[in-house]
């Protein structure tokens, strides 16, 4: 049996007609609709019975209970699987479902008839545990309770969660002090939480974080109940700040010295290079059977670089080779309890840069020129090394042998760090460290991160030819100087909503604001003088929009302020005869008597040096569709 139970806010449904002739007779075809309640869609498969059915009541029952409700509506809903009961049985399967959540302690039972096509509509609530998919069996793991159906765990995971780690601060200057033993300070409370979440290693989100509300509410992002759970849909804003944050790491990365490439999404797991790593690492990822081969979707862009790499011929003197791909998408069957927003999803968007370096030396000099672009990408994002908590994890090995470029690089980060150290080495890599952001629930999630990675040049036959003629593997250095897209508009959101909870005003860096100036006209006669301040700020490339809608200046300003527009100007008799405008700046809360020609150059001067993308919506608020989030 596969039950998929959905926490809404209202289902409305209405039978239209029978789709099969076992369909269940019914008094009436009217449309119904039931509020606040969960909809348990069931598909009946071959060999269920009245256990199963039981069973499934029990699962359902533990789900009403950890979403707080007491209402359920049965729907059988035959498109969950391809091995389903035949009709006769499946209707008295459902019937029996409705039976024993009637007689467990669930305080309303309904049920959609069984074998009707019908229309239905459905409202999801939006926190984390909203969506919960289950498969019933005789058969069913127990072991994996919690993961999404078809989520397998590789013998490297059941082993990288017995890895024993020993845990550090390690401080500026080079003092590595036992976790247990270590004082910290009242600057250092959002390290103290990341150090609890990483020893911790709970994953799940048992409440909404902040920035799920803002970025519904700044009509950014949302779920997208079609989809697969950690499959977001972009609204025309997050799609706008979405491809500027692109546009700026890559133009980085190719600034760097990136060679920009694209590779498959794909992969044949049994080719030896993958069939190789995935004996040895852990992984979870989204499995298909295509030709009779066994396919898994990327989760990052390693695999293609790699084999891109693979048919170089390359010289000792080309190196660091540095291959880039901004990869839209990479996939990861992240445990369905862990998706929530844009923190941690199923597909992301990851710039992914990596460096086949000539040996430790040359690894350990690019490393260094990472560390700094990753520095200045975060700022350049609107984030900084205050808004994040950084964690450094190595061998006991490399340590000893590398302390004192370890030390630097602590030392350039500026203040104390978590450092996670293995006797043996587990992993490719020798040393990584990532910049975590940690939020509001606790939650910490890795933004920009680099590693050194000692195997996969052999594993993928990678060769460069040493100055002696001998060949040899590089070593192979991983960075994404900004970490997944979504992430960081993930950071920007929850760093908002800290500065709106301290008192300040939530906002973007003006370069990834949406619209960057309102222009509100007084009256209808003041519209074409304000075309004329529009079509200014849209040639000096500046994303300016006009509120032309039948509504009160009053409230048109204050909407301009609910959408974080940074400069407001509202244009009347006064100011078309003055030739002077009036700019309410949102950031610095007071009004500012501007020219036009002052207005965009305090504009340009935040955000120069920093993409441009045109207004993806209609510059007249009174033609744009409204959504509805």
């Amino acid at each position: 049996m596969r039950l998929l139970q959905l926490h809404s806010d209202f289902i409305e449904y209405e039978p239209i007609e029978k789709e099969i002739r076992d369909a269940e007779d019914i008094t009436s075809k009217s449309k119904v609709r039931l509020e606040d309640l969960v909809v348990a869609f069931v598909a009946v498969e071959n060999g269920d019975d009245e256990s199963i059915a039981k069973a499934a009541v029990d699962e359902i029952k533990k789900y009403l209970d950890t979403v707080k409700s007491g209402r359920l509506l049965v729907y059988p809903y035959a498109h969950l699987s391809s091995d389903l009961a035949p009709p006769g049985v499946a209707a008295g399967i459902i019937k029996s479902v409705e039976s024993f959540a009637k007689g467990s302690s669930i305080g309303q039972v309904y049920r959609a008839p069984f074998g009707w096509t019908k229309s239905f509509n459905i409202k999801v609530k939006g926190h984390p545990l909203a969506e919960n998919a289950k498969e019933i069996s005789r058969q069913a793991d127990h072991e994996h309770v919690g993961h999404s159906h078809g989520e397998k765990e590789s013998t490297a995971l059941k082993a990288e969660e017995k890895l024993q780690s020993f845990w550090f601060i390690l401080q500026p200057g080079g003092t590595m002090t036992p976790m247990s033993e270590y004082r910290f300070k009242k600057q250092d409370q959002n390290l103290q939480v990341l150090a609890n979440y990483e020893m911790a290693k709970k994953r799940t989100v048992d409440e909404q974080p902040a920035h799920v509300r803002l970025m519904k509410k700044l009509a950014i992002a949302d779920y997208e109940p079609a989809s697969d759970a950690g499959n977001m849909r972009y609204y025309p804003k997050g799609r706008l700040m979405k491809s500027l944050i692109e546009q700026y790491v890559t133009r980085r990365v190719m600034e760097y010295g990136g060679i920009e490439v694209e590779t498959p999404i794909m992969y044949d797991t049994k080719h030896p290079s993958m069939e190789s790593y995935f004996n040895r690492f852990p992984a979870r990822q989204y499995n298909i059977t295509s030709d009779s081969k066994q396919l898994f979707l990327r989760f990052a862009a390693c695999f293609g670089q790699f084999l891109m790499a693979k048919d170089f011929n390359i010289s000792y003197k080309h190196l660091p080779v540095k291959l880039y791909e901004l990869t839209r998408y990479s996939f990861r069957r992240e445990k369905s309890g862990e998706l929530v927003g844009l923190r941690r999803l199923r597909a992301f968007t990851m710039p992914d840069c990596h460096a086949l370096c000539r040996d430790l030396d040359q690894a350990k000099q690019e490393f260094r020129k990472r560390f700094e672009l990753s520095i200045s990408v975060l700022q350049a994002l609107g984030l900084s090394t205050e808004d994040v908590e950084m964690a450094i994890r190595f061998t006991e090995d490399f340590y000893n042998e590398n302390k004192e470029f370890i030390t630097e690089l602590i030392d350039r980060f500026g203040k104390p760090v978590i450092a996670e150290m293995w006797k043996e080495r587990f992993f490719y890599f020798t040393l990584k460290w990532e910049f975590n952001y940690v939020d509001g629930l606790g939650k910490a999630s890795a933004l920009s991160t680099d590693q050194i990675d000692v195997e996969n040049g052999k594993r993928y036959n990678i060769e460069f030819v040493e100055e002696d003629g001998s060949k040899k593997n590089p070593i192979i250095l991983h960075n994404s100087p900004s970490g997944a897209v979504e992430r960081v508009m993930y950071a920007l959101l929850e760093k908002a909503a800290n500065v709106s909870k301290a008192g300040g005003i939530p906002s973007f860096p003006l370069w990834l604001s949406h619209t960057q100036v309102r222009v509100i006209p007084v009256g209808k006669e003041h519209t074409e003088y304000c075309e004329k301040v529009l079509a200014e700020l849209s040639a000096n490339q500046i994303r300016a929009d006009i509120d032309d809608r039948d509504e009160t200046v009053g409230k048109k300003i204050r909407e301009s302020e609910t959408e974080w527009i940074r400069y407001t100007v509202v244009i009347g008799d006064k100011e078309i005869s003055a030739g002077k405008l009036v700019v309410r700046d949102r950031n610095e809360g007071k009004q500012r008597e501007m020219t036009l020609q002052e207005l965009v150059d305090e504009v340009k001067a935040q955000t120069k040096d920093k993409p441009y993308l045109p207004l993806n919506l209609p510059t007249h608020l009174s033609t744009r569709p409204q959504i509805m989030v």
